[in-house]
């Protein structure tokens, strides 16, 4: 199973850009996505490391409450 997390991105420094979540800082790869497509402050689908995506802010909220659902399940299940 592949999972991508919604970022928000920071800085940028084309082909690579630093992008939070959750209050996490992480480098993150542009080159699949345009220069011209992503600017600060923009929200992307990060997968292993890379940007493949950008979505509104909307869309990473939703993302965001479902994955943590499941985190939560995950952790109900195994007793955390």
């Amino acid at each position: 199973m592949c999972v991508g997390v919604p970022m928000k991105v920071v800085e940028i420094n084309y082909p690579m850009a630093v992008a939070e979540a959750k209050g996490v800082k992480r480098q993150i790869n542009l080159m699949l996505l345009p220069e011209d497509e992503v600017k600060v402050g923009d929200y992307v689908m990060v997968h292993v490391g890379n940007a493949i995506e950008v979505i509104d802010e909307k869309e990473a909220e939703e993302i965001w409450k479902v994955l943590d659902e499941v985190m939560a399940a995950i952790e109900e299940q195994e007793g955390y």
